[in-house]
């Protein structure tokens, strides 16, 4: 899966009050009684037993994710959640139970198969929500098995990527110095086995694939927002080997041998201001684009194990619409009309010409599904949209497009309550997407179905400067010292809110989180006199502090989307813009959720942040959970984080 897009959908999982993204964790059915033991609070009132009751179903509305195949059997793998946390189940036939393979305390949200056998199975999970991912093996076939830790237990481990043979296991980890990704190699069945094959001194290198004789492995190597290198490794020397032009300002991403090794095939926006399907020949280099008529960016594609047959995934204005294309003839092949909006996680079963994916519409959540490409048959594998007899309403997107106060077109997804049940104008809540270059997609919006069909809110769901989806020009616009104008694009979406006849402009809330909670933050500094009230989650108080403390792997990166703060000029900047030094602006009450073991965006953000409005006489209710790290992923913590949420609304927007 492509990895811009697999991190967009984790961050907007993580914030499951603000109903930020489709691909939402579940939780099961029985809201907690009380504060769970891990929440932290400070200001909150008491939840009610009645609203417990009344939104506690919101709750059960959640789907299932395809993840993969079983590499010997017509069998999936998908991530729903047990008991307290997602875990993998596997599931043998279409809308079969489907069966625990982890049962972690904390979530397990990625797992692979052994190639040929399927014998043993690999998973990773972290603690605490730290992001120190651990990868596990187990033996299928044995359930009394206890996971085997294959990694130090501390270090941060990812990318895993399987040979063809299923003796080895590829992946980047930080063991070294906590910070630089270093290739590791891995036979699953032998902790022992472990050994280096490639020392590197930067963050950004990843396992993409092995050659289909194993003597290689395809490695990415990213080197900022705007550029990223190709390289091949030989697994026995450890010999690399430069696959793409030294020097040249452009991407590449989700890497793939094909052709029998002859060829590379990635997403790349070489010659365009989209991210497009290219062919690399090995030999000579030469280029071909192979969905160049699709003004879009390529977001995930698979070849099939025959060779023959490439799927891929194009984002068409927010909608992730599948695409088949014939290797042989370059030609697109016939899709069938799909039940939803967005196409995600694609993979091919190893010995079948069947596609697997996860498939999400604004009616239904996740659920899995597979397409038989020769045949055209669509198989629905889940089905977890709602209990039997259910009748909730739920609203269809609007795509509404906006000029920006500098003629910049800027677009919102917006979800409007039933008119019959809540006539008149409709308070507002614009809900502020992470990344920052994520997007707002369209699609299941989950628990936010309450505040739309119980509360009688409008959603919007705005795609600013700086979003993904829209072209590699649109998606620099807010860099460095042009952070401020995707906060002014928010003023625009504001101005538009206040003119439309069915949206009550003096009733507008807003939210986010990462750093849409410093979009939050910020809007609430600058539309203090328009804005109710703002709930942000693991948001950037301060971005001079945040890139001090931020953690060392991720920091370059960082310093390339935000600026560099140990320049005099653009520190300067940043701690202009950094709404914690304008806290007695923020004159509406503000809810701040913030986990404990957050690496990305350190509680002290939000503890500055509570701590310097408190100070100017304002109104913060605190939220955070020691249990947890950048979003709330644990049921109890998430249930109560809704019901806070739910409680701060209702004072302070609809009063």
């Amino acid at each position: 899966m492509n990895m811009r897009f697999q991190i967009a959908l984790t961050l907007a999982a993580a914030f499951i009050p603000l109903g930020v993204c489709a691909q939402q964790p579940t939780a099961t059915p029985g809201p907690k009684p009380t504060v769970p033991p891990n929440i932290v609070t400070e200001g909150i009132p008491a939840i009610s037993d009645a609203l417990r009751k009344e939104a506690g179903h919101y709750l059960t509305l959640g789907g299932a994710d395809f993840r993969g195949w079983h590499t010997v059997q017509r069998e999936l793998l998908v991530t729903t959640r047990l008991v307290d946390s997602l875990q993998l189940h596997t599931v043998n036939g279409p809308m079969a139970k489907r069966i625990a393979l982890t049962h972690f305390t904390e979530p397990v949200t990625s797992g692979w198969f052994q190639p040929r056998t399927g014998e043993l199975f690999v998973f990773s999970s972290d603690k605490g929500g730290n992001e120190q991912y651990q990868l596990y093996a187990l033996a299928v076939n044995d359930r009394n098995a206890a996971p085997v830790l294959l990694t130090d237990g501390q270090s941060r481990n990812t990318g895993v990527c399987w040979s063809h043979d299923g003796q080895w296991l590829a992946y980047a980890s930080t063991r070294r110095n906590n910070k630089d990704n270093d290739i590791y190699l891995v036979n699953p069945s032998d902790p022992k086995t472990t050994r280096c094959l490639l020392v590197n001194a930067s963050p950004g290198w990843s396992a993409a694939d092995w050659s289909r004789d194993d003597s290689h492995l395809l490695l990415r190597r990213g080197i900022n927002e705007t550029k990223a290198e190709l390289w091949s490794v030989d697994v026995k020397s450890g010999e690399k080997k430069l696959l793409t032009k030294a020097g040249e300002e452009i991407i590449y991403d989700h890497a793939r041998f094909g052709d029998g090794g002859a060829a590379i095939y990635a997403e790349t926006n070489d010659g365009s201001d989209f991210l497009t399907l290219t062919r690399l020949d090995v030999a000579t280099g030469k280029r071909e684009a192979l969905s160049g008529h699709i003004l879009w960016d390529v977001e995930d594609f698979e070849i099939s194990g025959d060779g023959k047959t490439l799927a891929f995934v194009a984002n068409e204005d927010g909608f992730g619409r599948l695409h088949l294309l014939d290797l042989s003839t370059r030609k697109e092949l016939p899709v069938p009309k799909l039940p939803g909006d967005v196409v995600s996680n694609l993979s091919w079963h190893p010995l079948r010409r069947e596609l697997g994916f996860t498939l999400n519409g604004s009616q239904t959540p996740n659920d899995a599904y597979s397409l038989e490409v020769d045949t055209g048959t669509l198989t629905r594998w889940t089905d977890r949209t709602r209990k039997p007899g259910a009748t909730e309403h739920f609203s269809e997107p609007e795509l509404v497009r906006v000029k920006s106060f500098d003629g910049v077109p800027i677009s919102a997804l917006v979800y409007r309550p039933d008119p019959q049940k809540f006539p008149g104008r409709r308070p507002v809540v614009i809900n502020i997407h992470g990344g920052p270059s994520s997007q707002s997609r369209p699609g299941f919006r989950g628990t936010s179905n309450y505040y739309l069909n119980e509360l009688g809110v409008a959603l919007v769901f705005p795609n600013v400067r700086g979003s993904l989806g829209y072209g590699r020009k649109f998606v620099d616009l807010d860099n460095g010292m042009h952070r401020e104008d995707a906060v002014h694009d928010i003023g625009s979406i504001i101005d538009w809110i206040q003119h439309d006849p069915a949206l009550d402009g003096g009733r507008i809330a807003v939210m986010g989180g990462s750093y849409g909670g410093f979009m939050t933050l910020a809007c609430m500094v600058r539309y203090h006199d328009v804005l109710r009230c703002g709930v942000d989650s693991v948001g950037i108080g301060n971005f001079v502090t945040f890139l001090h403390d931020t953690s060392d792997y991720r920091r370059g990166n960082r310093r390339e989307e935000y600026g560099d703060e140990r320049q005099p000029a653009m520190q300067a900047f940043l701690e202009r813009i950094s709404p914690a030094n304008h806290a007695s602006e923020i004159k509406s009450p503000l809810l701040i959720v913030q986990g404990k073991n957050d690496p990305r965006v350190p509680m002290t953000e939000a503890e500055h942040m509570r701590d310097a409005i408190r100070a100017s006489g304002g109104k913060v209710w605190y939220l955070m959970a020691t249990d947890e790290g950048h979003g709330f992923k644990k049921t109890g913590n998430a249930q109560y984080q809704f019901f806070a949420t739910i409680t701060f609304l209702r004072e302070f927007l609809l009063k």
